[in-house]
């Protein structure tokens, strides 16, 4: 495997191992000081908006320097926001203030981190001479090795040494990614005459949502994800922790994670390995299937089993459906503006699984967990129906990766 393939792999994995110990560590730690669940729910509330909006600026950014820059930028800034935690809780002492201002902080490396590592994605395919399918679909690969392995390392973490500690590990990771990002040859990253044109900061990121609005491919893609998260969060986030409680099976929840994350390797790994061998259509029309089943099965609430079989379906068809849509949507955009329309999605994505959660919620409070699985399921359903009727995604030839030297 090609140097600058490799590092580019381990920067991705080591930055997304560092947020997924964070995922688990961080409310633990936030219910610790606070001593209220109340605590939990305000941090998220709180940096919520900055997200979004940090998460679409930021792509306006991306587009003006050099993307591996960007990219080392947002996990140094992750870095900062996290060992800045158990420094204020040495100096100070840590109180829920501190812990949305630097939630807040954390925003600003941890969005713009996810676009810069996509955007540089076509960038590395190209200096390594590689398939853009076969670098989508090994990023996706690790992104569901680090699903699995961070919450578990967490827990192991948390039971093995101080809270503070798992913190510097966490800011450690982040901090390590940045190192080797700062590794790739600095030309991969440049973006030469295709930096897009200069003027207000609003008029700029105005002409990525116009890109978005006025493609409807893009629109139709973007709305996939956007379902995805939505009928995930929802059945992760809600009904998969009413439901094992009203079983009596709390114990089990975990295992829906490793399911969903197992599926999501084995979609992934198969599309690295063999994604340039079938059309995007046929890869589409496969995964849109299978994601289909395992919504059905998961929002069933059969037996656990059953629960468990949909979750691993769910992810190997959540996997090849973003690896494909990944691709195609680098495909599709000027590479002029790539960061912009990729900030879209992402930004969006920040607040998709909240939503769903919040669905799921209000149907569960007024119904039951069952009618807030096929509710979040038909959400998804729809979506795909909506896009495939819209006949958004009718060209799916192969095209050119746009040149970031053009």
């Amino acid at each position: 495997m090609p140097f600058v393939a490799l590092t580019y792999y381990t920067a991705h994995l080591l930055s997304l191992l560092g947020n997924g110990i964070a995922s688990v560590a961080l409310p633990l730690i936030v219910l610790q000081t606070t001593g209220s669940p109340l605590g939990m729910s305000a941090l998220a509330t709180a940096t919520a908006v900055p997200s979004v909006l940090v998460g679409l600026l930021s792509g306006v950014i991306i587009d003006q320097i050099n993307r591996r820059t960007a990219s080392v930028v947002s996990d140094v800034i992750s870095a900062l926001a996290i060992a800045a935690l158990p420094l204020v809780d040495m100096l100070w002492g840590l109180d829920l203030v501190w812990f949305i201002l630097l939630g807040i902080l954390g925003a600003f490396g941890d969005v713009p981190g996810m676009t810069a590592r996509e955007v540089l994605a076509p960038m590395v395919a190209r200096h390594a001479g590689l398939d853009l399918r076969r670098v989508v679909g090994m990023r996706q690969t690790l992104t569901s090795v680090a699903l699995v392995i961070g919450p578990a390392a967490a827990g192991v973490l948390l039971a093995a040494v101080d809270a503070m500690a798992v913190l510097w590990i966490t800011a450690a990771t982040s901090a390590l990614a940045a190192g080797l990002t700062r590794m790739l040859p600095r030309r991969l990253g440049e973006i030469g005459s295709a930096r897009g044109a200069r003027g207000p900061l609003i008029r700029q990121l105005l002409d990525g949502l116009l890109v978005v609005g006025k493609s409807r491919f893009l629109l139709g893609t973007t709305a996939l994800f956007l379902g995805l998260a939505v009928a995930v969060g929802g059945l992760q986030g809600l009904v998969m922790p009413v439901y094992f409680d009203l079983i009596s099976r709390p114990d089990l929840l975990g295992l829906v994670l490793t399911a969903l994350a197992a599926g999501m390797l084995i979609g992934a790994a198969v599309y690295s390995t063999i994604g340039a061998r079938l059309p995007s259509r046929t890869w589409l029309a496969t995964g849109f299937v299978v994601a289909t089943v395992g919504f059905v099965l998961m929002a069933s609430l059969f037996s656990p089993a059953v629960v468990f079989v949909g979750a691993m379906v769910l992810g190997i068809g959540n996997s090849v459906v973003g690896a494909v849509t990944g691709v195609l949507q680098v495909q599709h955009t000027p590479a002029a503006l790539l960061g912009r329309v990729l900030s879209v999605k992402t930004a969006l994505l920040t607040v998709a699984a909240p939503a769903g959660i919040a669905l799921a919620g209000v149907l569960a409070e007024l119904g039951s967990p069952l009618i807030a699985g096929a509710g979040v399921t038909a959400v998804w359903i729809a979506i795909l129906l909506a896009v495939i009727g819209s006949r958004a995604l009718r060209d799916l030839d192969p095209k050119e990766v746009p040149n970031a030297e053009q």
